[in-house]
């Protein structure tokens, strides 16, 4: 595990604990049935071939910001001398992990996006009950966003608790506090960079629709 700038609160490195180890989660998701289509190239499916011309053609001259497929964890990563861009890098190809990991970019401030993963470092799998409530507390607005995003592409979404050792399964009590935070969102209007990017996801993936509150329900 690489050490990077420790957290200033216990609450901010829980944060990105799930952003380290979510494409874990995505093996679980529809990603994992949509393997065989991840080799096909045409844009109008949840391909990252897609998602990855949909957000640099978004965000790479305005944000100086790109999103490339990775084949191992995803990271963020500020430019240097050497890489003139931001690159957000997502996990395995997945569709699910590029929606989340440009879900933590739009939650990060404009200082945090000059760290490298924001500047946090990670807590592995296993945390306690006790430690698990303050990470479901931090992930509450990167699900939210994740969230919209997926149902702006027309796309699947999961909770996710992202600890084994308690079974994965997000409590109750988060998935009310991350729905809430969708009509948060919903009521009071999305962040300037989330919101262009849902507006984006829907005009490709369904043109001429709206996304509604209504269509967020949960078990």
């Amino acid at each position: 595990m690489k050490t990077l700038k420790k957290p200033s609160t216990p609450l901010a490195e829980l944060w990105l604990a799930w952003h380290k180890s979510y494409h874990k989660a995505c093996l679980s998701l529809k990603d994992k049935l949509d393997i065989a289509t991840m080799t096909k190239t045409h844009l109008s499916a949840h391909t990252p071939e897609a998602v990855v011309q949909l957000f640099n053609q978004t965000f790479l001259s305005t944000y100086n910001t790109e999103l490339i497929r990775g084949e191992d964890e995803p990271i963020y990563l500020p430019e240097t001398s050497d890489s003139p861009h931001h690159k957000i890098i997502f996990a395995h190809g997945f569709f699910a992990s590029a929606l989340h990991e440009i879900a933590h970019w739009c939650v990060a401030g404009k200082e945090r996006r000059l760290l490298e993963d924001f500047g946090y470092w990670y807590e592995p799998d296993g945390r306690s009950s006790e430690r698990q409530a303050e990470f479901e507390r931090v992930e509450v607005k990167p699900q939210a966003l994740e969230w919209i995003f997926a149902y702006s592409a027309g796309f699947d979404f999961q909770f996710s608790a992202d600890n084994l050792a308690l079974n994965n399964q997000p409590s109750a009590q988060f998935k009310q506090a991350v729905f809430e935070q969708v009509q948060t969102y919903f009521e009071s209007g999305l962040p300037k960079r989330a919101k262009l990017w849902s507006d984006t996801l829907i005009s490709h993936y369904r043109p001429g629709e709206t996304l509604t509150l209504s269509e967020f329900k949960f078990d």
